[in-house]
């Protein structure tokens, strides 16, 4: 409902603003509204129809994916009484920024910005990055949304074991719907949108570790278990480069003009898993 809420803000904003607008320049306005909010939906349609697609090199990726997430589902309880050990110590500008960064409400207000500044400024590079924010939110979010009513995971804070479950619910189990994260997935889904924006390998790499912050804190504070959040992160690339290659047949505007330069894998090693990405 809060989403439905922001969504009326949103166009309301928009309207209120194109009031001030006559003639030509309103109408091109209107026009360029509507198209992007159908690429909006457009996008999650593509992103939700790939795994029909999917040929060999890309099952093997989610199988990585499904394998990495299995092998931390192991290691759950442990590092969940690892990150307890030094919960105190972790200062509330972190924390404070994790939880409020990766809430729904505060994501659409950010991408919501960020879109109608390319919207009135004619800007259409900043227009379609609004776009590719705000599709790959909601298609995140509502992917998770329904994921946690499947799975029906125990939280750690719900005091059971990570291999808890509460499975097939139509409405939402206090403390039982750990996967997916829905904070790692919005705000690395951000992080990762934005990233394509520069060049700098440097510049991504920080904008990637200030998108893993929630999910780091929601680990820290009890909410998720690591696998739920290395889960979301991954399967946030997954979305937003579905939405981004499908954004390509719509605008002229591409991101710096060249080939996307960056390799996501998932690496193995003997008491070591992690997600690398190669510039």
């Amino acid at each position: 409902m809060k989403k439905i809420q922001l969504a009326i803000v949103l166009l309301a904003c928009f309207a209120l603003n194109a009031q001030d607008i006559s003639g030509p320049k309103k109408d091109k306005l209107w026009n360029n509204f509507t198209y992007d909010m159908g690429n909006v939906f457009g996008g999650m349609g593509y992103a939700y129809s790939r795994p029909a697609h999917w040929e060999g090199k890309q099952w093997g990726h989610f199988g990585m994916l499904t394998g990495g997430t299995l092998a931390l589902f192991l290691v759950d309880d442990e590092v969940n009484n690892w990150t307890s050990g030094f919960k105190e110590d972790v200062p509330d500008i972190i924390t404070d920024y994790g939880h409020k960064y990766g809430n729904p409400n505060n994501n659409y207000m950010f991408t919501g910005a960020v879109y109608l500044t390319g919207l009135f400024t004619k800007n259409e590079k900043l227009r379609r990055t609004g776009v590719l924010l705000i599709s790959s939110a909601t298609a995140g979010g509502l992917l998770q949304q329904v994921s946690k009513r499947i799975v029906g995971r125990a939280r750690p804070k719900s005091g059971d074991p990570s291999g808890t479950f509460d499975p097939i619910h139509l409405d939402r189990v206090f403390n039982y719907d750990s996967f997916p994260s829905g904070h790692a997935m919005l705000a690395f889904s951000n992080a990762y949108a934005i990233g394509k924006q520069f060049k700098s390998p440097w510049i991504k790499a920080g904008l990637y570790m200030v998108g893993m912050i929630p999910g780091l804190t929601r680990v820290i504070d009890d909410f998720h278990w690591i696998s739920d959040v290395a889960f979301s992160t991954v399967l946030s690339i997954f979305i937003v480069e579905s939405i981004d290659r499908y954004l390509d047949k719509k605008y002229t505007e591409k991101y710096n003009d060249q080939e996307k330069k960056v390799d996501w894998s998932l690496q193995f090693a003997p008491n070591r898993i992690g997600v690398v990405a190669r510039f």
